[in-house]
């Protein structure tokens, strides 16, 4: 085979692989959040229910079914988003039987207050155990954590990594300070630490090991299937490229 021919050939496959190269991504930002982007659950009830009490003209009334069961409503739902934050679930069981647990403690609540008479003893602690809050601590507390995450939305603009074809970039700070670690030869490994957080943010832990270099960990990053899939992609893409101009060195 002539030389001309053997350069046709790699033309050739060089443009076979060219696609999949090119629809490569040029950048991937990756953002470590805290754990406190977990209670949107919670910060989703209290708006709930403070929209479902607004209409409500006793909102404070012991015998107001509603109102109770509301507060009732909020209160699991917080307490299950506290457990998220100070306990990990590794494993798909331990997700399980914590979830049985708070629907039946859920349920129980809600058959002592609708249907007193089935259990009479949980009936009679429902009518002591009356849970109510105004409207505007609901308004409060939604404004709040709104507040709280705007600031998490805003910092982490400040705050961030950046995968690209060649390099990793660590952005930090208000005026813009700039790491840069080397890429091409960076291995990544994914972990889902929490299959509760999983579940609510597809959220895990990605550790990066950029060629001599520390491991990087990131917490909390979330959608991580997709940022690993995009990363690999990435950097696949560019071994294909590199060994594009290998072959073509090689040729010529």
């Amino acid at each position: 085979m002539t030389d001309a021919e053997q350069n046709d050939q790699l033309k050739k496959h060089s443009k076979a692989e060219a696609p999949a190269a090119d629809d490569a991504p040029t950048s991937i930002k990756l953002v470590p959040y805290p754990k406190i982007v977990f209670l949107y659950p919670a910060w989703l009830t209290s708006l709930v229910a403070a929209i479902y009490l607004s209409f409500d003209t006793h909102p404070l009334d012991s015998d107001n079914k509603g109102a109770v069961v509301a507060t009732l409503a909020f209160l699991g739902i917080l307490a299950v988003n506290l457990v998220v934050l100070g306990f990990d679930f590794p494993r798909t069981t331990s997700l399980t039987l914590f979830f049985f647990a708070a629907a039946l403690v859920m349920g129980l609540a809600l058959i002592g207050e609708y249907y007193p008479t089935v259990l009479p003893a949980l009936g009679n602690l429902m009518r002591k155990f009356r849970p109510l809050a105004s409207v505007q601590f609901y308004w409060a507390f939604f404004c709040m954590m709104g507040l709280i995450y705007a600031l998490v939305w805003i910092v982490a603009h400040f705050d961030y990594w950046e995968v690209r074809p060649n390099e990793l970039l660590h952005h930090h700070g208000v005026l813009s300070g700039l790491e840069r670690f080397s890429a091409p030869h960076m291995t990544i490994e994914k972990e889902i630490t929490d299959v509760f957080e999983y579940l609510l943010l597809r959220s895990g832990r990605l550790i990066l090991q950029p060629s001599n270099e520390r491991p990087i960990i990131l917490d909390n990053v979330l959608f991580i299937e997709r940022k690993e899939l995009t990363i690999t992609r990435m950097l696949g893409a560019l071994q294909v490229q590199v060994r594009q101009e290998t072959k073509r060195a090689e040729v010529t």
